[in-house]
């Protein structure tokens, strides 16, 4: 078999807690000289530095430990995990952007990286300069380069800010021309980090369509979301890091691991919050009901389920929102209901008065799986008092025949319709 394109073998990264770096090169140089000479530093440079050294902390934080792996030329592998979990730090490391503590990696082939915002363009040259730059760093030839601009440049799509410095491009504008860089500059190896996000759903779904046309292309690809739709589709392998340490690696599978083991601490709360107080608001007995009124967090395909709650605002609002939206266990929204837009259109909640909220969905058209729910309350005049509750109940969706012929609709999406079927002019 041919060498693989990656292999991570005892990478391990610490970084030292504390107050380290608050004083500039001169003052440590000036630190050393004092040390050198039998001189207090305090006594020469002052509290200020004195006091910036007496923070320092010997603690340490292993955001990467003993992490090993492989990435075979041509493969496109998910790194999944929660916030703090090490993805970045892999992939700064990857991009030699930041040496490893312990361990090493190979790399074979050039590396493109879309990482943070800001890493690898220079904000004094325009985005021509910079794409040009890129790609010298990528070891192609300027023709090389000048051959792909005008389709990374439309890619982008800020042609009329081209000749402009990047320090003077939006958030936005900076990912674009970012991810056409480095989609288009044909590294054999691309590095992409949850950036994406910063861009708009329009930009995300084209660049979510050309990692799949890099992946065609038998690049390599490492792939940092937490979009696990995303993963999905364009993952052929993940790799599942916990606390800097490797919990899993396999096929895509490993995602339905890993949502598995990240719900059970939401899935705990269930159907059923006592209180939960905000500056503006008290929300008590919140709960997920069946359709005899009892409390449940498990609801048949099909069947109906309810929202209970008592609001008490802190202040008047005249003009107010209930709000609850539901999201699978990928963290795609499914649906998000107002109550603004029903027949309570001009709900009023005054100052210390309990009101007993109950919204009823009918029929319960999702696929089985797991479910989570955020209740939020809007003033609809003074945004402030305005809040969000994420994450605050969950519910399981049980299979079931929902068409009468012993058959389970298969998860292959996240609604269900009932259909009835007519055929004419042919034996069924």
């Amino acid at each position: 078999m041919s060498e693989p394109a990656i292999r991570v073998e005892g990478l391990s990264k610490c970084y030292q807690l504390g107050a380290i770096g608050r004083h500039t090169l001169v003052d440590e140089m000036q630190h050393l000289w004092c040390k050198i000479r039998g001189r207090d530093p305090s006594a020469v440079m002052g509290k200020v530095f004195s006091s910036a050294v007496s923070q320092r902390s010997d603690k340490e934080f292993w955001a990467l430990k003993d992490v090993s792996f492989e990435v075979r030329a041509g493969e496109v592998l998910g790194v999944i995990g929660g916030n703090g979990a090490g993805k970045s730090t892999l992939l700064k490391i990857l991009s030699r952007i930041t040496e490893p503590t312990a361990g090493g990696a190979t790399i074979r082939g050039r590396v493109g990286s879309l990482l943070e915002v800001g890493t690898g363009f220079h904000p004094e040259l325009t985005g021509r300069e910079n794409v040009f730059m890129n790609g010298t760093i990528l070891g192609m030839k300027r023709r090389e380069v000048a051959a792909k601009f005008d389709e990374i440049v439309a890619f982008s799509g800020i042609e009329k800010f081209i000749d402009t410095p990047v320090k003077r491009y939006s958030s936005g504008m900076y990912v674009r021309l970012a991810f056409a860089v480095a989609a288009h500059l044909e590294p054999e190896i691309l590095v992409v980090d949850e950036v994406l996000a910063v861009g708009d759903a329009e930009f995300q779904k084209r660049c979510l369509g050309k990692m799949g046309e890099v992946a065609n292309a038998g690049r390599t690809v490492l792939f940092v979301s937490h979009n696990m739709a995303a993963v999905r589709r364009l993952c052929s392998n993940c790799l599942w890091l916990i606390d800097g340490k490797v919990a899993r690696t396999g096929d895509v599978s490993v995602v339905e691991e890993y949502l598995h083991a990240s719900h059970e601490g939401a899935l705990a709360v269930g159907g059923r919050v006592d209180r939960v107080e905000k500056e503006h608001m008290v929300l008590s007995e919140i709960e997920l009901v069946n359709g005899n009124g009892g409390r449940t967090n498990r609801v048949n395909m099909g069947e109906g389920i309810g929202l209970r709650m008592v609001v008490c605002s802190k202040v008047d609002m005249p003009v107010a929102s209930i709000q609850f939206a539901l999201f699978d266990e990928s963290g795609n929204r499914i649906a998000a209901l107002h109550s603004q837009f029903t027949h309570l259109e001009s709900l009023s909640l005054k100052k210390g008065t309990p009101v007993e909220v109950r919204a009823t969905i009918a029929s319960m058209n999702l696929n089985s799986g797991n479910y989570f729910v955020n209740l939020g309350v809007s003033d609809l005049v003074l945004k402030g008092n305005s809040f969000l509750l994420e994450k605050v109940l969950s519910f399981e969706v049980v299979p079931r025949d929902v068409h009468g012929v012993n058959v389970t609709p298969q998860k292959d999406a996240v609604v269900f319709f009932p259909v009835q079927w007519e055929f004419s002019g042919c034996d069924v």
